[in-house]
């Protein structure tokens, strides 16, 4: 498992590359993944996160998070089997500024709604949609159990 981590509005955000590392750690043994796999997170603003969803979804707005799964349309055949080079899983990027106006809005610390944010994107790589009710049924709770478990086992680098 490898995490790429680019940020490029706020260096206070810089602790999250570990974070994120033990988010990734913790949704892939939930979920029994033992793929190496690569991912790769920037941290962006506003108007980045407009000018990506513009272009790739046809949606000229800022929203939260955005996320490019790298494995969607591939043949399995043509994957990578040695576990020592990583297969990339794909990119999510997320909206500082957005971010920090939702935990504003509903109440979250700007940690807390970061983290959420990267686990929504995370899960989207993995496969998992919420456009449909019984779907978002499976993910939501998925992405709130991973969140917990993720907060028990955390321990901050010296």
């Amino acid at each position: 498992m490898e995490l790429y981590f680019d940020n490029a509005v706020d260096p206070t955000l810089n602790e999250l590359e570990a974070r994120y590392a033990h988010i990734m750690e913790t949704a892939f043994a939930r979920l029994g993944v033992k793929t190496n796999f690569e991912v790769d997170v920037s941290l962006v603003g506003d108007e980045t996160i407009q000018t990506i969803n513009r272009n790739y979804r046809k949606i000229d707005r800022v929203t939260d998070v955005i996320s490019f799964a790298f494995l969607d349309d591939k043949d399995p055949r043509d994957q990578i089997n040695d576990p020592n080079v990583p297969q990339m899983l794909g990119e999510i990027f997320i909206s500082v500024p957005q971010a920090r106006r939702q935990a504003a809005e509903i109440g979250n610390s700007e940690l807390r709604e970061l983290r959420f944010l990267f686990v929504h994107g995370l899960l989207h790589l993995l496969g998992y949609d919420h456009m449909k009710k019984e779907d978002e049924e499976i993910m939501f709770p998925l992405q709130e159990e991973i969140l917990e478990q993720e907060e028990k086992t955390w321990t901050k680098p010296n």
